[in-house]
């Protein structure tokens, strides 16, 4: 499996923040991306609109993000922190089950 890419201008910011940065896993089907706390609401704020130009669909991403409660942000990596625990926890568990077999 491939290591994680990191972007410097991403990293300074989640150091800006004083966000603690976890390791990922590798792999994981409780964490892929599509189900990252930010798509699925944004793909109902799209479901049935057309744009004819790029300046229309920066135009209404931007609309969507600054309507966004200011909640938001720190409630959505509260629950990504909180899968990525349990799912560590899953793991830690079924390997030791494997192994007490």
């Amino acid at each position: 499996n491939a290591r994680v890419h990191t972007c410097p201008a991403s990293m300074a910011k989640f150091n800006e923040f004083l966000y603690e940065l976890l390791p990922h896993p590798m792999y994981s089907p409780d964490l892929v991306p599509c189900d990252y706390f930010l798509y699925p609401n944004l793909k109902k704020w799209f479901e049935g609109k057309r744009f004819t130009t790029r300046e229309q669909l920066i135009a209404e991403t931007e609309a969507y993000f600054e309507g966004l409660d200011k909640s938001y942000y720190p409630d959505g990596l509260k629950k990504l922190e909180n899968r990525w625990i349990n799912n560590r926890a899953e793991r830690k568990l079924c390997r030791e089950i494997k192994m007490n077999r």
